[in-house]
């Protein structure tokens, strides 16, 4: 009996060291994520802590995961904090908004990086920031939103070009804008000139609705990875992907109206008429003034002002835009999917100008095995437009402004007046059409292998395909024609394709030394193709194509293609998240540049130290979190042209022979441009409630990419090389506060600013100024500065303008005396065409299901000239109608003015002067919205998961003393800083609504 009773109790110890043996090895973990407000969280991250094993949330936010008991739970979400928590049976974790607690999710080139981890500059937008909001490019959602990012709308035509600068003009002669990576595909962003010159922005393909995030890399260690095309800042673009759990439909629609944000004041015909015969009787030349004004009027009664037109009225309309986009996303453990659809249709605010846009997309991955995962990203869009010929023309609907206000816009038959001071643009759209149809498809296949629980391999092959194709006819009737009608078809195919592979290895080693490598190789090759042809003679204007004509007038065609192929790595360590490290390379390769230098190696390295986890500051509960970072790197600019370092031949046919002529000396040492960055800055946190991030940037870039003189018998005019030197240094703050947190309300805030200085340091041909047009580069001075003759005002005795004569005196001083002769005065440096100070802020406020938002934008120190102003503001010079600063002119000795008196022909102060230069500093309400998020029981009735309404606007506001148009706008053919019949901006008020399913 003993021995039974023994055995038993031994059984039992047996027993009960298998149960709790077993409990220890594991158990099954059940939970849900929710957000603060106690809404699910579907698609979030649930990891055991230093394995492999990883779950996702559901649509209804909950999870299952098998752990050991007291095992570690990580649980992420793109955008919230990471929360880690002990594994037990059934748990509840509740994720916070992480935009201000320093530890959102960045996306770097080839990989992602918490941002308490990271020592890179990056800046970012996620979807909520830019969603609802009516604007045709996801570049005018960045508005205001990022420290040290300057996005300008060129202007306000629909297809219109976008400049981003980042940091600062990094080149004089060379590209300045950044690269955009979409999905990890460097995507084509040519300057799509249309056949007039004007800009179309090639990324007005990609919709707004598909976008998860925008990462902007801004200084030389996040960028560095990108090596040869990181110089001007590198744009990531993530779009949305499928998450596990129960699929979900979206759906928004929105519709609203525009305007111009600015409209000038200009003479009505009364006020016309009488500054045209005292300007002709100035210049003793008022029977001729009359004779043309009697023209002019067509035999209406001009001196009464019979006729009475506003051709600002007639250029610039009430536009309209409508949005409806939709998606599709759901998954299981295997397969995740993502589909969304988008439509935009927009009649700009310029007459004739349109955009109609449609968007595809579809994300998809697989888990083939445990080790394997497979998926594929395609798009595609159209975007069709109807546009407007380019700023210079005369028949663009901006230059009607110049037209004369007693003149009609058309007779009393309805058809357009052909006989005003300039051709009638009203010609052109009745008898022309200008379309322009963009095709864009982007794809990419890849694959993920796990070969080792941390270490992974990685293959991508991305396609990207734009076409442009653009028809343009001239009828019989069209301005200027001469051929009975006219018809010119360009077509222009780019393509590029990429292929990548890449290692990843990630581990932890006892519990606090943190690894991250990445190592790979990327090849990309690119070919762009560009044709035309133009016919003339049409038999009537019902034939608009190309065959239509009796004779072929001529054709054109050109290709071009370059080839990249590189190397990488990155190194990245962190002991216990206090002590960080980051080294990362990149050797570049490309076809671009001279036969002895190919290739180029760009390193870059940084460091960071979170204080605030030392002991002497660990449990502070003011100083919440402090870290402090440095960062040096070298990065190249490609952007030199395709063939920049080539011996060139172009054809020269004589007397129906061929030939070639020699067209450009070869340099085969020509190279990218490079640039060293070296960054400095601190991240720091109060009461969990304030988040500060302060840098400092000096970014040097050498050999610029200049045009060397060569004498007349080498056969050609100049040879490219790398010489010259500029350098951009500034400071970034960004900071961020909860104002108010509470059950029912909720106030976040969110400020920036941002100083930049760009001096050009060093120049060809020892250091000789170069001027262009009214701009210069001199060592020293600001790139590109305006270099103009110093308006003096007005002779307060006779009315003439006056200059500053600026010579030098013996003394080395400048003489400030004045002189009515214009070949008197000398230029000087008169402005900066870049900002030097720049602000965004953004105030987010909800109260229930009330939410409310508004970014205000600013800029400082920057001028424009408006050299439309030498004919709108001309002293009746011409017979151009005057804006209203005409009517404060000089008309009698004593008169104190600064508008000369007007004489017909008299050129009284039209020269190009700094009386056309205007400061460009402004501050904009960019964006505001309302809306309203209906109680959850209310929309479950109706079986949605969520109903938003909301209503939003887009440059609602503008405080500037900028005489033009619009402080932002520029002419769209050209040259830095130049105003010229440039259209303004939209300003758009519209309504949506937001349903989820």
């Amino acid at each position: 009996m003993k021995i039974d009773f023994n055995f038993k109790r031994f059984a039992i110890l047996l027993f009960v060291l298998f149960v709790q043996i077993t409990i220890a090895q594991e158990i099954k973990v059940t939970g849900i994520v929710t957000d603060k407000t106690g809404m699910p969280v579907p698609g979030a991250n649930v990891v055991l802590k230093g394995t492999q094993t990883s779950t996702q949330t559901s649509f209804d936010g909950e999870f299952s995961i098998n752990a050991k008991q007291g095992q570690l739970l990580v649980i992420s979400y793109l955008g919230m904090k990471t929360v880690e928590v002990s594994a037990a049976k059934s748990i509840k974790i509740t994720l916070e908004d992480a935009s201000n607690e320093l530890e959102a999710v960045l996306v770097v080139g080839y990989g992602t990086q918490t941002k308490k981890n990271s020592t890179d500059n990056i800046a970012r937008v996620t979807a909520k920031d830019i969603q609802q909001t009516p604007v045709s490019n996801f570049q005018n959602a960045l508005v205001g939103k990022l420290a040290g990012v300057q996005v300008t709308q060129t202007n306000g035509k629909v297809e219109g070009g976008m400049n981003i600068r980042v940091r600062g003009a990094a080149s004089i002669s060379a590209g300045t804008q950044p690269l955009y990576v979409l999905d990890g595909i460097p995507l084509i962003n040519d300057d799509d000139d249309s056949s007039n010159g004007a800009q179309t922005n090639p990324l007005l393909t990609l919709s707004t609705n598909e976008i998860e995030s925008i990462d902007v890399l801004k200084d030389a260690s996040s960028a560095a990875i990108y090596g040869a095309r990181g110089a001007n800042g590198v744009v990531i673009i993530t779009t949305k992907k499928g998450k596990e759990g129960k699929g979900t439909f979206s759906i928004n629609i929105s519709q609203g109206v525009s305007e111009a944000t600015h409209k000038k004041k200009w003479l009505n015909a009364t006020q016309y008429v009488a500054l045209l015969q005292e300007a002709g009787r100035n210049a003793n030349d008022l029977e001729s003034v009359e004779d043309e004004l009697e023209y002019l009027s067509q035999g209406t009664d001009w001196r009464n002002a019979e006729v009475n037109t506003d051709w600002q009225k007639q250029a610039l309309r009430t536009g309209y835009t409508t949005d409806a986009d939709f998606s599709l996303s759901g998954g299981d453990d295997k397969t995740k999917y993502y589909f969304s659809g988008a439509y935009n249709d927009t009649q700009g605010i310029v007459d004739s100008n349109t955009l109609e846009r449609i968007t595809a997309r579809s994300n998809i991955s697989h888990k083939v095995s445990d080790r394997f995962t497979a998926g594929m990203n395609f798009s595609f869009s159209r975007s069709a437009i109807d546009r407007v010929q380019d700023d210079n023309s005369f028949s663009t609907p901006l230059q009607s402004v110049a037209q004369a206000p007693i003149s009609q816009a058309r007779l009393a038959d309805g058809t357009a007046n052909p006989n005003t001071e300039y051709s009638n643009y009203l010609l052109a759209k009745d008898n022309t059409f200008w379309k322009t149809i963009m095709r864009r498809m982007i794809g990419k296949v890849y694959g993920e292998f796990k070969i080792l629980k941390p270490l992974k391999f990685n293959s991508d092959f991305s396609y990207d395909f734009l076409t442009q194709t653009e028809d343009y006819w001239q009828g019989k009737n069209a301005p200027f024609m001469a051929t009975d009608g006219a018809v010119f078809a360009t077509s222009q195919n780019s393509e590029s394709y990429v292929f990548s592979n890449y290692l990843t290895y990630d581990q932890t080693f006892a519990e606090n030394h943190n690894f991250n490598v990445v190592a790979g190789m990327e090849f990309n090759k690119y070919n762009r193709r560009y044709q035309d042809v133009n016919s003339i003679y049409f038999p009537n204007d019902s034939f608009p194509t190309v065959d239509g004509g009796a004779e072929v007038n001529e054709g054109h065609g050109r290709q071009i293609e370059y080839a990249f192929v590189s190397q990488f790595g990155r190194f990245n360590y962190n002991f216990a998240g206090k002590y960080l490290f980051k080294a990362s390379i990149r050797r570049d390769g490309s076809s671009r540049f001279g036969k002895n230098q190919r290739f180029g190696v760009f390193p870059a390295f940084s460091a960071g130290w979170v204080i605030s986890k030392e002991n002497f500051l660990k449990d502070n509960s003011v100083l919440t979190y402090l870290k402090l970072k440095g960062s040096w790197g070298k990065l190249g600019n490609a952007e030199i042209g395709n063939y920049a370092s080539r011996q060139l031949y172009r054809p020269n046919p004589y007397n129906l022979k061929s030939g070639l002529t020699f067209d450009q000396a070869g340099n085969d040492d020509l190279t990218w441009e490079k640039s060293s960055q070296t960054d400095f800055g601190a991240e720091i946190g109060f009461l969990n409630k304030i988040t500060l991030e302060a840098d400092y940037y000096q970014k040097d870039t050498d050999g610029l990419l200049f045009e060397a003189p060569l004498p007349i018998s080498s056969g050609a005019a100049f040879i490219n090389k790398n010489i010259g030197k500029i350098r951009s240094n500034g400071f970034e703050f960004t900071l961020n506060t909860k104002n108010v947190e509470t059950e029912n309300f909720t106030w976040n805030t969110s400020f920036n600013i941002t100083t930049n200085d760009s001096k050009v340091k060093s120049l060809p041909n020892d250091n000789r100024d170069i001027i262009t047009g009214f701009t210069i580069n001199r060592v020293g001075q600001n790139i590109s500065s305006f270099y103009l003759v110093e308006y003096g005002g007005v002779d307060p005795t006779n009315g003439d303008a006056l200059f500053v004569k600026n010579t030098v005196n013996a003394d080395g001083s400048l003489d400030k005396s004045t002189t009515n002769d214009y070949s008197e005065a000398k230029r000087i440096i008169a402005g900066n065409p870049f900002p030097t100070l720049m602000s965004g802020l953004t105030n987010t406020m909800t109260y229930k299901g009330l939410d409310f938002t508004f970014t205000f934008q600013g800029e400082w120190g920057a001028s424009i000239y408006n050299s439309a102003g030498q004919y709108q503001s001309s002293a009746a010079d011409y017979f151009d109608n005057q804006t209203a600063d005409q009517l404060d002119r000089w008309q009698k000795p004593g008169d104190i003015t600064n508008v000369p008196q007007a004489r017909f022909g008299g050129s009284n102060g039209t020269q190009d002067s700094s009386r056309y230069l205007d400061k460009s500093d402004f501050v904009r309400l960019r964006n505001l919205t309302l809306g309203f998020t209906l109680p959850k029981q209310t929309v479950s009735d109706m079986g949605m998961s969520s109903l938003r309404v909301y209503a939003t606007a887009v440059n609602l506001l503008t405080f500037t003393n900028y005489k033009g148009n619009d402080p932002e706008a520029r002419r769209d053919d050209s040259g830095i800083g130049e105003d010229f019949y440039s259209a303004p901006p939209a300003r758009t008020i519209a309504l949506g609504v937001n349903i989820n399913f």
